[in-house]
């Protein structure tokens, strides 16, 4: 990023809009490009200040710039050869750009500074571009220290204690720990650590990982989820298993050198109920990695035109910070159900953060593996299903007999040590149809019949359970009988039996 700013300086580019909450390291980078041109000079303005010349003593400020109005004007009637050509960032614009006497006065700016080495630099937290000056302004986000700068960060951390030396791995898990948090946020974490544990061990990278959960929560459209179950909490999917088994270690520098690419994401479909959700939660802690819940729920803002696109690009921006991570979407095809025809219903804004979305996809570089279910395929734009967009698509179909059994066995030893007295073949082959949560709402309705009377549960409450209860598969038949149809040929099976015999078949 510094170089390419650093071009668009020297290319008299009269308008930049920089992306940063880090103004402090943005400003001590900027200040290094102009140290290499000595005709230009740094100039800062903010609402408080006014305009003030970078270094100098905030005191000694331009006369009347607090307005932005005045301030762009202060800018353009330089003339003398000491300030004329130089670098001036604003802080915090947004809030006034829509302004139509600052935005007039930027296009002012924009056509006087031709010939003049002038840059006019927007340096704000929040990404607002009126529609006069799209054209002539070039967005750059400054990116996040890297691990070169969190080992400096760590390095003058270690020198105010005790324990200077720490071995290469703990470092490395240090410096990994905080990748996706600012320079002051890595600082404030480190020093936490410190006090908390007396010295910055490999006990402490946990604490480092608090901070990115602080990060999550604070985004407010992503949930950092913690996962207790294991991948064996899963009954069945045994095909489905395999391949996250295969890429728990994709993500590592091995994988890399080996010529391996890095995984981008798979797409779940199946029946409710059938443990697609699941399986995504329970793979963060198969592949050791942050799972990240995007609510497309919360990514739609009506309050301002824009909004709802600059709130899926600062949590996309958000996971691929703390990147490699699992980015969870659980039933897709209700977050962009509609989304080709939304100009009648919103104006368009499905339609864009849907477009938004697979650019993201096609385009990202950074390890965010993106993990998406959904029950209605229908409902699902073509675009998500073609080759390419993700490295599989599974189905999971209601469990079979052998998977019942796994199923209700899985249930049985979350509630009970001794499940001996349960006929698991028995209960498999009368709950033919059931899905694996109404497999757990059989045995929670007989734990409820049996508590209500005092006394513990049988196989016969759960077998009375299973015949007053109607399976999905059967009140939604045709629904279930048409997904089927289309996962045959499209769709890779999840359940090991069913890839078996398709793989005899082929």
């Amino acid at each position: 990023m510094k170089e390419e700013l650093n071009i668009l300086i020297e290319a008299e580019y009269p308008l930049i809009y920089l992306v940063t909450s880090e103004e402090e390291r943005s400003e001590q980078a900027i200040s290094a490009l102009a140290q290499t041109k000595p005709q230009h000079k740094l100039f800062v303005w903010s609402v408080t200040h006014g305009i003030t010349e970078y270094g100098k003593s905030r005191n000694v400020t331009q006369h009347n710039t607090v307005s932005p109005e005045a301030a762009i004007e202060w800018v353009i009637r330089q003339r003398d050869p000491n300030t004329g050509s130089g670098i001036y960032i604003f802080k915090d614009l947004h809030p006034f750009i829509d302004s139509p006497p600052v935005t007039r006065w930027l296009r002012d700016a924009i056509a006087s500074f031709k010939g003049t080495n002038k840059t006019i630099i927007l340096m704000s937290p929040v990404q607002n571009v009126p529609i006069e000056l799209e054209k002539e302004v070039v967005v750059l986000d400054f990116p996040l220290p890297d691990m070169k700068e969190l080992n400096q960060v760590l390095s003058r951390q270690l020198e105010c204690t005790k324990n200077r030396r720490i071995s290469t791995d703990t470092r490395e898990k240090l410096l990994k720990a905080a990748l996706g948090l600012t320079k002051d946020e890595a600082k404030k974490v480190y020093r936490k650590a410190q006090v908390t544990a007396g010295r910055l061990t490999e006990k402490e990278v946990n604490i480092v990982l608090s901070e990115k959960k602080q990060l999550i929560r604070r985004n407010g459209i992503l949930e950092y989820i913690e996962e207790d179950e294991t991948i064996n909490a899963v009954g069945g999917l045994e095909e489905l298993k395999h391949w996250l088994r295969q890429r728990s270690n994709a993500f590592t520098e091995r994988a890399r050198e080996y010529g391996l690419p890095q995984p981008k994401g798979m797409l779940i479909l199946g029946i409710p109920g059938c443990g697609k959700s699941l399986i995504a939660k329970t793979t963060s802690r198969l592949w050791s990695l942050p799972l990240l819940r995007l609510d497309m729920g919360r990514v739609y803002d009506g309050s301002m035109v824009g909004r709802s696109e600059a709130n899926l690009r600062n949590a996309l921006r958000t996971a691929e910070s703390i990147s490699p991570a699992i980015l969870f979407i659980d039933e897709l095809d209700k977050a962009f159900a509609g989304s080709t025809g939304s100009a009648d219903s919103d104006g368009g804004t499905s339609s864009r953060i849907f477009g938004s979305f697979l650019t993201w996809m096609q385009e990202k570089i950074s390890p965010v593996f993106v993990m998406a279910t959904a029950n209605r395929v229908e409902r699902l734009p073509g675009e998500f299903l073609r080759k390419g967009r993700f490295d599989e698509i599974f189905f999971v179909d209601l469990p079979n007999k052998e998977e019942r059994q796994d199923i209700f066995k899985i249930h049985l030893i979350k509630r009970r040590r001794d499940i001996e007295r349960f006929d698991l073949e028995q209960l498999s082959n009368i709950s033919d149809g059931f899905s694996g949560a109404e497999v757990e709402q059989a045995i929670i309705a007989a734990m409820y019949e049996a508590f209500a009377q005092d006394r513990e549960f049988t196989q016969l409450d759960i077998i009375a359970a299973i015949k007053s209860t109607l399976p999905l598969s059967k009140t939604m038949t045709e629904q279930v009988t048409a997904l089927r149809d289309w996962a045959r040929q499209r769709a890779r099976p999840a359940a090991s039996s069913v890839a078996e015999y398709q793989r005899l078949e082929f």
